[in-house]
């Protein structure tokens, strides 16, 4: 995790996606937890675009702002 807040960073999250996806094609696959892992796996994709979105448009910005100082 980031040592600034704590927050896990978007490749530290990515990473975390990566392991629950492999878990589905595992022999540690149970269907009994797969709903509960499925919800996790898709709330953590949701927490990764949106934060990919953000960053999208905070490089956007900075861009257009370099671009009229030129």
């Amino acid at each position: 995790m980031s040592v600034k807040n704590n927050t896990p960073t978007i490749a530290e999250k990515t990473a975390a996606l990566s392991e629950m996806i492999a878990w589905f094609n595992s022999d540690e696959f149970e269907l009994e937890k797969a709903l509960d892992r499925f919800i996790e796996a898709q709330k953590l994709a949701k927490e990764i675009e949106e934060e990919l979105r953000s960053l999208k448009n905070t490089v956007n910005v900075v861009t257009q702002k370099f671009t009229e100082t030129q």
